[in-house]
């Protein structure tokens, strides 16, 4: 993991803590819904550690690898034109299909 990386979960971690804290004292002293939101806020920050540790294998997987690292965004933006049919379903924002799109399908109204 990179500098970068290990500053993030460092204040990922501090802030989850942080928030834990406040968990406690708000538990105590405080209404229990308040305590409640409080838990489930300090675990995002450790989704976020965990997310980060991810992002650090699948970069290190690249390199073993020899290809370049794809991002999040490149993966849904292949996955999104795998999935496309045709001209006119792009264009239509996936309302209609071209006659000759195997995809399209025709709807009956008969139930």
């Amino acid at each position: 993991m990179n500098r970068s990386g290990r500053l993030l979960c460092t204040l990922y971690l501090t802030t989850s803590a942080e928030l834990a804290w406040t968990t406690v004292l708000e538990f105590l002293q405080g209404p229990r819904w308040a305590a409640c939101l409080f838990a489930a806020a300090s675990l995002v920050p450790v989704i976020a550690v965990v997310r980060e540790t991810l992002i650090r294998d699948l970069r290190r997987a690249a390199v073993v690898a020899r290809h370049p690292a794809r991002t999040a965004t490149d993966e849904i933006v292949r996955g999104e034109l795998d999935a496309a049919c045709c001209e006119r379903w792009w264009t239509s924002l996936g309302i209609h299909h071209d006659s000759t799109c195997p995809h399209g399908m025709r709807r009956s109204s008969a139930a």
